[in-house]
């Protein structure tokens, strides 16, 4: 199924290669449960087709019964199946032969509605609840990955998987499942029809199904691969679209929507293009395929028209053909065309979502870095002492960003690090959360190594505020108990007050019910960091890691949150990141990092004693760039140079 179709730009075509089985996989794993539904919606199919096809040969019945010259007893008798009217039924008088006949349809089409919401309710309640599953699990497993899988991923190509292609198998099993039930009884039931009423002439009517299935193989050997890049190619519009409307501030700030517009179009341009690749295939086998469907419908209307028109069998068919039975025979036929066009619709639905499948459990079975082992043992924090045992690691491009790194914090005391941009200080502490996992050496919590230790009960020890003041669409208090879900309204209070975030709050137009919009983007970035340190407050954690947590707040607010956060980091581990030095001097240890390495550490008085890179910082902060020695400036230049954003 792999080909350069789809495998150079496919992000999942790894993923889906080793896919076997999409669409058995998922009516097995997602469909068992409902099988129930399902079944509900083909029994009910089969007898709302089944009264479907009635209509026809009672109209048959009644042409040669009232409209013929035949005697009706034994016209009427030789049309309707004895099952639906035994012999003793049948009224001696035309009139009320005619009269049971209707009521014979009208009762077909009451009882067919019934089942036909039947088979209606089945495929739905079975397609909804197999798209919920699926939607769930994915997204359940995708969010379980490490931050490896997301970093080559983009949002809107993710997004595409768990919305276009997950809604792509609710169509297939509703519609597609639906047409194919359909489409199977009316096929089979009108040829048991037709050969009943007149072997020979089926053998006419049925003459383009071996055309119809040779030419709809190759519709699918052709179309298989179409679908596959049009699956992808929908991911990066997404994806397009999603990065520029997140970053529509910087858009309009730059002045570059007529560039953004050019590059949108691009990837629409791209989409077009592969969509219409397959647009062209489909929209020349559909009427291909009506066109022989309506060959057959031709054919018997030509032979059973001269058949009852001359009175005599034509060519090698012999006996006779009544009206009402030619009548019922074009009906039938024109019904059989239908279903056999509609075959090709079947196919192209079950292209489409297979595709999609194959994306979906491509994802589903990613194996990530980090496998969280629910067997394995809770996380005990007693003292709170963190160790890192010559720890290196490098993320999947295979650059070392750490390399040997020992250090050792005791329980209570706060760590800072600090170091040039892309020096590794935000991989350490990653590690330490088990964003990802350390390639040689260990890091110990209490002599618990946190590779052997359950993810929830590591992260559940530890409170987070990072670079990004994340919010969540939603609340002011629904976003600060994000993870304490159960805090109470007063304690809530206690934590925005420790974060200086209470008078701002209190200042929103609904107060802690206000909605901060999606990100946060109705509140200053500052606030956005307040709100996001009383998050940590409120949880309370045995380890406290703070990188960069004041970056986005003044100079003012910024000794405001100094102040709480000495608070909440007393009797508790606490590793801090800073870029301005002089929130982190007070810190019992300073790490500083240069490539991934210790080179310095010690308190800040003994740091700016040795007079080595800690105080060449120290010194650019405090505007001292001119004394500072030239070789310093030359490192820090070739360090700018070389170094990549979020390598940090």
């Amino acid at each position: 199924m792999s080909g350069p179709d789809w495998d150079e730009d496919d992000p999942f075509a790894e993923q889906r290669e080793s896919v076997d089985g999409p669409m058995r996989r998922l009516l097995g794993e997602f469909g068992r449960p409902y099988w129930s539904a399902v079944a509900v919606g083909i029994v009910a199919s089969v007898f709302a087709r089944v009264l479907d096809l009635l209509p026809a040969l009672l109209l048959g019945a009644a042409i040669d019964t009232i409209f013929a010259e035949a005697t009706g007893r034994d016209a009427l008798a030789s049309q309707i199946p004895f099952t639906i009217v035994p012999e003793g039924w049948i009224p001696a008088t035309e009139l009320d032969q005619f009269l049971l006949i209707v009521a014979l349809i009208a009762l077909s089409f009451a009882i067919g509605a019934i089942f036909h919401w039947l088979r209606n309710w089945g495929f739905n309640a079975f397609a909804q609840d197999v798209q919920h599953d699926v939607r769930t699990a994915t997204y359940d497993r995708m969010q379980r990955l490490d931050m490896g899988f997301f970093a080559d991923k983009q949002t809107g190509e993710m997004m595409s998987v768990l919305s276009n292609d997950v809604n792509q198998l609710e169509r297939f099993l509703n519609d597609g499942l639906n047409s194919a039930f359909r489409m199977v009884v009316m096929v089979v039931g009108i040829a048991a029809l037709l050969v009943w009423l007149n072997p020979q002439l089926a053998l006419v009517a049925m003459a383009p199904v071996p055309l119809i299935a040779a030419f709809t193989y190759l519709f699918v050997k052709r179309i298989q691969p179409k679908y596959a890049a049009v699956r992808s190619s929908v991911g990066t519009v997404n994806s397009r679209l999603e990065n520029n409307l997140g970053g529509i501030q910087v858009i309009k700030s730059s002045n570059t929507e007529r560039f953004e517009s050019g590059r949108v179009e691009d990837v629409s341009r791209n989409y077009f293009e592969t969509n219409w690749g397959a647009i062209r295939i489909r929209i020349r086998f559909f009427p291909a395929l009506q066109l022989l469907s309506g060959i057959g419908f031709v054919l018997t209307f030509l032979v059973g028209g001269y058949w009852v028109f001359a009175g005599t069998a034509p060519g090698p068919f012999t006996g006779a053909l009544s009206v009402g039975a030619f009548v019922t025979f074009i009906l039938y036929t024109q019904q059989l065309v239908w279903p056999m066009a509609q075959f090709g619709q079947i196919i192209n639905m079950y292209q489409r979502a297979n595709a999609s499948a194959e994306r979906i459990f491509g994802l589903m079975d990613e194996t990530g870095r980090i496998d969280d082992d629910d067997a394995v043992d809770p996380l005990v924090v007693e003292g709170g002492r963190v160790e890192y045992d010559g720890v290196s690691f490098a993320y999947d491009d295979g650059e070392t960003v750490l390399e040997d790194v020992s250090l050792a914090v005791d329980g209570g005391e706060t760590l800072a690090l600090v170091g040039p941009t892309g020096a590794g200080k935000s991989t350490v502490l990653k590690l330490l959360l088990r964003l990802y996992d350390v390639d040689e050496g260990a890091i110990r919590i209490d002599g618990q190594d946190v590779r052997e230790v359950s993810l929830r009960s590591l992260r559940e020890s530890m409170g987070y505020v990072g670079q990004e003041s994340y919010l969540f669409y939603g609340t002011v208090e629904e976003n600060v108990t994000y993870g304490t879900f159960d805090a109470s309204h007063e304690e809530v209070i206690e934590a925005a007050k420790a974060a200086e975030a209470h008078e701002f709050i209190e200042s929103l137009p609904e107060g802690y019910d206000t909605m901060v919009g999606e990100r946060g983007v109705k509140l200053s970035g500052g606030q956005r960091q307040r709100l996001c340190i009383a998050r940590a407050i409120l949880a309370d954690p045995e380890i406290l890691i703070l990188d960069e947590a004041t970056s986005d707040v003044d100079t003012e607010t910024e000794m405001l949150i100094q102040r709480s956060l000495d608070r909440l980091t007393e009797g508790r581990t606490t590793f801090a990141i800073a870029h301005r030095l002089s929130t982190i001097k007070d810190a019992d240890t300073i790490v500083v990092l240069e490539g991934g390495r210790i080179v310095e550490r010690g308190s800040h008085g003994e740091l700016i004693a040795n007079d080595g890179l800690y105080a060449h910082l120290w010194g650019v902060q405090a505007g001292e760039i001119d004394e500072l020695p030239r070789e310093f400036i030359e490192r820090a230049q070739r360090r700018v140079a070389r170094t990549e954003v979020g390598d940090d």
